[in-house]
């Protein structure tokens, strides 16, 4: 049997440079990449790799088009998990950056803390910290 492996998640984005800047914000993550037309560039994090394409670039690669996300919307039924040990403190840093709030940091039976807002092009980020 074949194995894959994950690599990394593409979020399609209005402004990809924008959405850059938006995570070094309120998430201290920093550029890895960005395509000199400024239409594909990844994040440096310590796993997975998350990138942003243009949707317009990801117009060229899905002839039959897709669900673009709006802040306005209610968030797919998915999300970016980044964990942190001061939840509280991530969410503020990305509520400045210009995140929506969705839910507040609650703590789960199981001892971690999870709080959730929505990035800058409407989609779900959970803040959270490590489950030990």
């Amino acid at each position: 049997m074949i194995k894959n492996n994950f690599a990394y998640t593409i979020l399609y984005v209005q402004d990809v440079k924008q959405s850059l800047e938006f995570y070094k914000t309120a998430f201290g993550l920093e550029t890895k990449f960005i395509t000199p037309d400024n239409t594909y560039g990844e994040l440096i994090t310590e796993g997975t790799t998350l990138s942003f394409a243009s949707v317009g670039l990801a117009r060229t690669n899905l002839k039959d088009g897709f669900i673009e996300s709006n802040s306005a919307d209610k968030p797919f039924g998915m999300e970016i998990g980044l964990t942190t040990h001061n939840v509280q403190e991530a969410v503020d840093r990305a509520i400045i950056a210009g995140a929506l709030l969705v839910e507040k940091p609650k703590t789960k039976p199981w001892g971690q803390t999870v709080a959730y807002v929505k990035d800058i092009d409407g989609f779900l980020v959970e803040i959270c910290t490590p489950i030990l």
